[in-house]
């Protein structure tokens, strides 16, 4: 605390013999002369009536017989404070930062705004990723499901060409294209298990890492299975009979399981891009609920599979863990759809 003595007198002081020596005089010391003027006050230690810490104030000494007066004039800490909290509001300012941060300081303030334009390039950066990967994902599901459709449409139209239907070669297509479908499920619970998660995790371990860009390693996978159905759709779509049939079903099993895959599991699990409706299916909560425990590793990596994932868990008594897995990304869910509702 900065304090100063002005001490004013018309003529030389008289000091009566009570105060000479040690009154007004802190810790005992003698008062000091300065030409006509005597000091008896030490600003650090000593205000009013002599007690210590007291808050500043104006106080008059009279002694002597004739009365004269030293005026004792105290400038405060709050004062200081003061200055110094408009300062930092002005420095706020300049710096462009919001009112308020006085009260944390300059420093807390800049690490809060450094913060959050840290979160907002993440965010952006995200947004630009999930919507790299939707473009893709849109694209290749437009392009297969136009060529799959195509390809049936024109398979049968050069079947009835002569006339005549072959009912045993379109009842083995589509036979074969829910078998080959439903046969994926457990091709893919089978091989995530046995080799994704043991020779090719090198690949797959990508897949439980945090992902840095709108791809991932894992994503190689997705391209291995498509050349089987790519090839049986081939042969069976330039080849007549029974046998090209059931290649072109099984082609065209393995095609839409894969697109059913994406959709549930990049798209409403990973959400790696947004999937509209589907995230209202009851089941399908279940069967991305049941993957993310997956991820969790809570029961040695069960399930394997995707769609019937809530099988598994209920094989391994994870039928309660499954519930509130499901509980968690409901209210996840409706935070994001809330605060994405109050933004718009």
């Amino acid at each position: 605390m900065a304090a100063g003595i002005t001490a004013t007198a018309a003529s030389s002081l008289g000091i009566h013999p009570r105060c000479r020596g040690k009154a007004f005089s802190p810790e005992g010391s003698p008062p000091r002369r300065l030409g006509n003027f005597l000091c008896f006050f030490d600003p650090l230690l000593f205000t009013g009536r002599g007690r210590r810490g007291d808050r500043g104030a104006a106080v008059s000494l009279h002694f002597g017989r004739k009365r004269k007066a030293v005026g004792l004039c105290f400038v405060m800490a709050e004062e200081r404070k003061r200055v110094d909290v408009e300062e930092e509001k002005a420095a706020g300012a300049e710096a462009g930062l919001p009112a308020g941060t006085s009260d944390i300081g300059l420093e807390e303030a800049v690490a809060l705004g450094a913060s959050a334009a840290r979160a907002a390039e993440r965010l952006a950066r995200k947004r630009a990723e999930r919507y790299t990967y939707l473009v893709a994902a849109v694209m290749s599901s437009v392009g297969i499901t136009s060529m799959a459709a195509a390809a049936v449409y024109y398979r049968f139209a050069w079947q009835m060409e002569g006339g005549e239907v072959p009912l045993t070669e379109m009842f083995g297509t589509f036979s074969l294209s829910i078998g080959a479908a439903v046969g994926m499920e457990f091709w893919a619970r089978w091989a995530h298990k046995e080799l994704w998660h043991a020779s090719l995790w090198n690949m797959h371990e990508s897949h439980h890492r945090p992902r840095d860009g709108p791809f991932e390693l894992n994503d190689v996978f997705a391209i291995i299975n498509a050349v089987p159905a790519i090839s049986l759709l081939s042969f069976g779509f330039f080849h007549r009979g029974l046998l090209p049939g059931l290649c072109f079903g099984a082609g065209l099993g393995i095609t839409l399981f894969g697109m059913a895959y994406m959709f549930v599991h990049d798209g409403l699990v990973h959400r790696r891009f947004p999937v509209g409706p589907i995230a209202d299916v009851p089941y399908l909560r279940r069967v991305a609920a049941a993957h993310q425990i997956h991820h969790s590793e809570k029961f040695e990596g069960v399930p394997y599979g995707l769609f019937l994932g809530p099988k598994e868990l209920e094989e391994v008594g994870g039928i309660e863990e499954l519930e509130k897995e499901i509980q968690r990304r409901a209210k996840i869910s409706s935070t994001s759809r809330s605060s994405s509702n109050s933004s718009s």
